[in-house]
C-alpha cells in the first residue's frame, strides 16, 4: 500500500466518523484504491456501488478542501461510475 493511500485513509476516516451509508471506492491511478462503507474507511479494491477516480493531486486537493468535489467532476478531473446519488452524498461530506 502506498504512502498516499495510507494518508488518504487517515484523512477520510477523520471526515467520515460513523462510516458511510453505502459502498464507495476511490481509485487513485498508480497508487491504489480506498473503500468506504458502514464500517469506515480502508485500503482495498472491491466491487462498489459507486467508484470515483481522480489523480493523486486532485484527490489531495479535495481532501484538503482546496477543490470542491462537484467542480472536480464538472471539469473532468474526477470521474464517477455507478450510483450518482451516493457520489453526491459523498461529495457533500467531503465538500
Amino acid at each position: 500500500m502506498s504512502e498516499m493511500i495510507d494518508a488518504a485513509v487517515r484523512a477520510l476516516s477523520a471526515k467520515l466518523t460513523g462510516g458511510f451509508d453505502g459502498l464507495a471506492k476511490f481509485v487513485i491511478p498508480g497508487e491504489g484504491a480506498i473503500m468506504l462503507d458502514a464500517d469506515g474507511v480502508r485500503a482495498g479494491d472491491e466491487e462498489a456501488d459507486v467508484t470515483l477516480t481522480a489523480e493523486a493531486e486532485v484527490f489531495r486537493a479535495i481532501l484538503e478542501g482546496e477543490m470542491n468535489p462537484t467542480m472536480a467532476f464538472m471539469t473532468g478531473k474526477l470521474s464517477v461510475d455507478g450510483n450518482m446519488g451516493l457520489a453526491m452524498k459523498l461529495g457533500s461530506v467531503l465538500g
